[in-house]
């Protein structure tokens, strides 16, 4: 424990902890927008395993740190074009973001509403696996970036793993306001799923070794963001004028 004595350790757990959580935004509203399908009194629980699920599939990814950095090692060719195991996890989890987001839009437009009191109990307790499971595997793929973040910025695997539990207990507690935020304003939940198309897109795009800064992804929502933000002080001001 003399890694903890240095001024070093303590700043490079800081700045892990605050990439972990910046690169877990992604992941909070895909959790968010999943929980929110199921019984108001099952979505605590449903976050609370997702997460916890999560935590134990990134520290086993850490642990097996050379298996991670061993899947960019190119496993076939095509068209002169070396595709790996991390693009092939890259590029079937943006399939899946884009074929989720697009499904759920389609969903919400037609009027597609569930009421879950019409619902037996085996078909809500195969939707809370369904979403458990969805959870898990999706933080297989955005948990790629955070790990390799780590493993450049630190060599102690301890402070990686700290990191990770800090930015998953953020999130933990985070989840949840923002899940009730996101289900009490329609228009924000669609343009989360919005996001995860564009997320979607650039897991693709990764996949053929085509990087896009980040810094454009996260302006781009946090952007659009602030603006359905001030749309809707505009339409409660509307409201109480009229």
């Amino acid at each position: 424990m003399e890694i903890f004595l240095t001024s070093e350790a303590w700043v490079a757990l800081l700045t892990l902890s605050f990439l972990e959580i910046v690169l877990g935004i992604d992941n909070i509203i895909f959790i968010s927008l999943l929980t929110n399908k199921l019984p108001e009194h099952m979505r605590p629980k449903a976050r609370t395993g997702g997460i916890g699920l999560a935590l134990v599939t990134r520290i086993l990814m850490l642990l097996g740190i050379t298996w991670i950095i061993a899947l960019k090692d190119p496993l076939f060719s095509i068209l002169d074009h070396a595709v790996s195991g991390r693009d092939l996890i890259l590029f079937l989890g943006g399939l899946f973001l884009l074929a989720k987001s697009t499904r759920e839009i389609h969903h919400k437009i037609e009027g597609g509403i569930v009421h879950h009191d019409e619902q037996d109990a085996k078909a809500i307790n195969k939707g809370f696996l369904s979403v458990i499971i969805q959870i898990a595997l999706i933080d297989v793929v955005f948990s790629f970036d955070s790990i390799l973040t780590a493993v450049g910025m630190t060599e102690h695997l301890i402070l990686m793993i700290m990191a990770v539990v800090i930015s998953l207990i953020v999130m933990l507690i985070f989840a949840a306001r923002i899940a009730n935020f996101i289900e009490k304003h329609p228009t924000l939940q669609m343009l989360a799923l919005s996001f995860l198309i564009l997320i979607g897109f650039v897991l693709i795009a990764e996949s053929f070794h085509q990087d896009i800064p980040k810094g454009y992804i996260y302006f781009a929502v946090f952007f659009s963001m602030g603006v359905e933000v001030l749309n809707m002080r505009m339409q409660r001001k509307l409201k109480k004028t009229s």
